[in-house]
């Protein structure tokens, strides 16, 4: 208890517990939407494409500044969500198959270029494989400063455009009648994804940033059939994770803090699928063993409820 009140005090583990929870509260909130919109895979295709904007941005300004270099990987996050929506749009490939076509190249194109950074005989390029499998001790009070800004952006559209985008999520059809363009919704909400998903590459790392957009909201979906709930629980699961797996790694020796944030909220997911009242797989277990209790009772002579 007292090593755990001292971790608690201490400087960088607020900093690092507060940059990721911030993380996990806007992942939650914005997964939510992803999910609903079967777009699951659209954060780990987003995450891998932002890669080679940060080399770019590194070989072109030669600046290992965090804002520069996420500013780079948001216009190639934004331009490979762009060529996705283009190709579903004005051809036949299905959004799937689209997103792993860009996600192929782009994650491919960004390998090339940072396997050529590290040839070039400069010590500045030191450091951008954090992007990759994230590191979330470097997080800084600027940085977490700048994911709080960015996240506050992000909540005020959704609160402003809520009934938009709740009536975009289930009825899109309805949505266009009523007047709404479902292309700049669908552009507005994708932008959002990808700025959540940038800011999240430091802490959790293209590989993994895709579970931190998912899984609260996966785990949320688990408990409830109302939209608003679903989002607050997103939002706590995720902002849970991101204290529990700092934690975690903190105490733990060469844990790192990303995949231990990704271990917890997928325990979280594990535990909605099995004890969530309804949807999950115990409670669904045990209605249909009530119901086979009902229709054959002792001596097995099945019995029809009002008969």
């Amino acid at each position: 208890m007292n090593t755990l009140l001292a971790l608690w005090t201490d400087y960088t583990f607020q900093t690092v517990a507060l940059g990721s929870a911030i993380l996990g509260l806007i992942s939650g909130v914005l997964g939510s939407f992803a999910v609903l919109r079967k777009q699951s895979l659209l954060g780990d295709g987003v995450s891998h494409s932002a890669l080679p904007g940060v080399v770019l941005a590194f070989l072109l300004l030669g600046s290992k500044n965090t804002e520069i270099l996420l500013l780079g990987g948001l216009l190639s996050g934004l331009v490979a969500t762009l060529f996705i929506i283009s190709i579903v749009r004005h051809t036949r490939i299905k959004f799937d198959s689209a997103l792993a076509l860009v996600m192929s190249v782009f994650f491919g194109l960004g390998m090339v270029l940072l396997t050529y950074v590290q040839k070039i005989p400069n010590s500045n390029q030191a450091g951008l494989k954090r992007f990759i499998f994230g590191q979330a001790s470097t997080l800084l009070q600027r940085d977490v400063l700048l994911m709080s800004v960015c996240g506050a952006v992000l909540l005020l559209v959704v609160l402003l455009f809520w009934k938009e985008f709740k009536l975009f999520t289930f009825d899109p059809e309805f949505a266009q009648s009523l007047g709404f363009s479902q292309k700049r919704l669908n552009l507005l909400l994708s932008f959002m994804i990808v700025v959540a998903i940038i800011i999240g590459l430091q802490t959790v790392g293209v590989i993994l940033m895709s579970a931190m957009l998912i899984a609260p909201a996966v785990a949320a979906r688990q408990w409830t059939n109302r939209l608003w709930v679903m989002v607050l629980l997103s939002a706590a699961f995720g902002a849970v994770s991101g204290i529990a797996g700092t934690t975690a790694s903190s105490l733990m020796q060469k844990m790192p803090t990303g995949p231990a944030i990704v271990v917890c909220v997928s325990l979280l997911v594990f535990i909605s699928i099995l004890f969530a009242p309804g949807r999950g797989m115990l409670s669904k277990m045990w209605a249909r063993r009530k119901n086979q209790y009902v229709l054959k009772p002792e001596g097995g002579v099945p019995h029809v409820p009002g008969t």
